[in-house]
């Protein structure tokens, strides 16, 4: 489905609204706090890029990789926390947490935090305001182009030394683009800056600076596509399966595929299969239902050359 974002974005700021206020013996004074709040930092998302200021700003003690900020050590304290595509509110229970988060991010350049007055989720709660002071918006909500341009291409660019493989759009669209998302935008970035950035790492990506490219998520296919390819490869598992070996081999389009096969409640009602070629070049599994002859399968994962063999 076609990723709409005024809706979502509406979506998305009726729920915050409702989770931060619910509680509150003011409902509607709560209310008015959260729509300035979306006024100011835009829009409710569910989780930030890699590249967001929010994750890079602060200082970092280990190699971990950032993708929530629940691993920043400057927010330690969070609790009931809404993401903003500017910055977020969270709503510690002690005072003294609160003060000391307002602290620890204001120590960090480019970064600002501040009580606010009034509560939000609950009336025994204090809660902080933190944003990037950097993020500016477009028109349409999401961050200016250049900006969120440079920081993805300095944060792909900074992780090329450890770098094992390079990670296809598809595997991880979603630290680039930010939650929610569609196929090449989000309430962080539009069509625009979003098609940018794939392109960007596509050239990255073959150019060798990451290693050898790595496939596995096959979201460029429809999902009537990915389907087949499931059912395809689990109905001649079946087919080949002796009702014995619960390991075994098989060829299908020039491609040897290992199965396993089991009768998962040992009454000849489901069987659970498993298909893979390679090394995880492609992997299936799901079910199949003797009495009905029907399949039910989880979307495939591996290479998408590979995969299209069997559609």
């Amino acid at each position: 489905m076609e990723f709409r974002s005024p809706t979502v974005a509406a979506q998305q700021n009726a729920a915050a609204i409702t989770y931060l206020t619910k509680s509150l013996d003011d409902p509607a004074a709560g209310r008015a706090v959260v729509e300035r709040l979306i006024e100011e930092l835009g829009s409710v998302t569910d989780g930030y890029p890699d590249w967001h200021p929010l994750l890079t700003l602060p200082p970092q003690t280990s190699r971990m990789h950032r993708s929530s900020l629940q691993q920043v050590e400057a927010y330690k304290g969070l609790d009931h926390t809404i993401e903003f595509v500017r910055g977020f509110v969270t709503c510690p229970y002690s005072d003294k947490t609160a003060d000391q988060l307002v602290k620890a991010v204001n120590a960090v350049p480019g970064l600002e935090a501040h009580r606010l007055p009034e509560p939000l989720y609950s009336d025994q709660a204090y809660p902080v305001v933190v944003t990037a002071l950097n993020v500016e918006l477009e028109g349409d909500g999401t961050i200016r182009s250049r900006d969120a341009l440079g920081w993805f291409v300095s944060r792909s660019a900074s992780e090329a030394a450890n770098a094992q493989v390079a990670e296809t759009w598809w595997n991880i669209r979603s630290y680039i683009l930010g939650r929610p998302h569609g196929s090449r935008s989000s309430l962080f970035v539009n069509q625009h800056t979003g098609a940018h950035m794939r392109k960007i790492l596509e050239a990255m990506n073959e150019s060798g600076m990451f290693g050898p490219i790595k496939e596995s998520s096959l979201d460029m296919l429809s999902q009537k596509k990915r389907n087949s390819i499931g059912e395809t490869l689990i109905r001649t598992a079946v087919t080949n399966w002796d009702q014995k070996a619960p390991s075994f081999t098989f060829e299908l389009r020039g491609e040897t595929c290992k199965a396993s096969v089991r009768d998962t409640w040992e009454d000849n009602e489901e069987l659970s299969v498993r298909v893979e070629i390679g090394e995880h070049d492609l992997y299936v599994s799901g079910f199949y239902y003797p009495a009905r002859n029907e399949i039910t399968n989880v979307d495939p994962r591996g290479k998408r050359q590979l995969a299209e063999k069997f559609l």
